[in-house]
């Protein structure tokens, strides 16, 4: 896919493929240009995907309609846009945007009311990776809370995140006691229509001070008022699951984006979230934070890729012929407003929801 901004502002989402035999066009991850060409024979593109020029067009059939959409770089069906996240279908007719997201979008508007201006930026780079695994093992796991005592054992062992670095600060991930999984019951994990799903907050993960950023603070107060403010600071929830293959992250800010390549090799893009008009040093801190914990040599995905890669290779012998996602079963409570559930921190909730959800999409329907 191509996304593009037209010279007229208008954004247009359109399949990276030549009309005329079918070669990749635009050939770069992102950048500026006039118009895109492609280098098999030259047939060139508006930034909308239509034709712009093809060479010795004296050699097509009298007749020939040049100007069919169908030979350019032809456009997705449908394309919406909220608070600058831009979201594609490729199907022709299905629900709106709003309906589609339904309660999740209130993750969205948390992250974007961070910024003093209600807007953010992706312009801090990515960290780009692949493993050995299929991409639903990364979104089974982004709301996974029974694994983290476990897989990051060498790093919350001892209470502290980030042990390995030597350091006596950092947020704690488990209690005095040792008692690490009741604790992450206590955590909660919500799920909703569509394979939507978030997990609640990380201990510990102390919001924006007033004391640090009193101007960040005062001006997200101007806009927002007192209490708005008080909850986009210190919002009740970590990973966001936007199903089938985004997750918004709330302590360390960024997008992240799940490319299946094959059946068994996925790929990975990590955006950390720049706030418009907060503080250098406070979107600095947010890059900071995830070359640690969110880089392909990280302290943290290592953990993570290493599972990947076993679950993979486990999965390919003979043996059962089904996984257990039966943790926390049934007892799912209704939310108030009738739109989800809620369960404990370490329950199998959103997997189940999610394979709900990838169910419908090809085409079984689920009960």
């Amino acid at each position: 896919m191509v996304l593009s901004r037209h010279e007229d502002g208008e954004i247009f989402v359109m399949f990276n493929r030549c009309g005329h035999r079918g070669a990749v066009v635009c050939n770069e991850p992102k950048g500026n240009a006039r118009h895109f060409r492609c280098c098999y024979h030259g047939w060139t593109f508006h930034t909308n995907g239509l034709i712009k020029a093809i060479p010795l067009q004296a050699g097509y059939p009298k007749g020939t309609n040049l100007d069919d959409p169908s030979l350019g770089m032809v456009q997705v069906p449908r394309v919406e846009i909220y608070r600058g996240f831009v979201f594609a279908s490729l199907a022709v007719d299905g629900p709106s945007l709003a309906t589609y997201l339904g309660p999740i979008v209130q993750t969205i508007d948390d992250i974007c009311d961070r910024s003093p201006v209600g807007e953010v930026e992706i312009t801090g780079g990515v960290h780009r990776y692949e493993f050995q695994g299929n991409w639903k093992t990364q979104m089974e796991n982004l709301n996974d809370l029974y694994h983290v005592p476990h897989s990051h054992e060498s790093t919350t062992s001892g209470g502290r995140q980030f042990q390995r670095t030597g350091t006596a600060t950092g947020s704690r991930l488990s209690r005095e006691d040792g008692s690490p999984i009741s604790f992450w019951d206590q955590t909660g994990v919500w799920a909703f229509d569509g394979g939507h799903s978030y997990c609640g907050r990380m201990p510990n993960a102390n919001p924006v001070s007033r004391e640090e950023h009193p101007e960040y603070v005062a001006a997200l107060e101007a806009r927002l008022g007192e209490e708005r403010t008080a909850q986009v600071l210190n919002v009740h929830w970590h990973n966001a699951l936007i199903y089938p293959n985004l997750c918004l992250q709330s302590m360390a800010q960024h997008i992240r984006v799940i490319r299946p390549l094959t059946v068994n090799r996925t790929e990975v893009q990590v955006y950390p979230i720049k706030l418009k008009g907060a503080p250098e040093k406070l979107n600095q801190t947010v890059i900071r934070y995830l070359n640690v914990t969110h880089a392909a040599a990280s302290l943290i995905q290592t953990d993570d890729l290493e599972a990947f890669g076993r679950v993979q290779r486990g999965l390919s012998t003979d043996g059962s012929e089904w996984v257990f996602l039966g943790r926390g079963f049934g007892q799912e409570q209704p939310l108030d407003d009738a739109v989800g559930y809620r369960s404990e921190g370490t329950h199998e909730l959103p997997l189940r929801n999610q394979y709900r959800e990838w169910l419908n999409f090809m085409g079984g329907g689920a009960n």
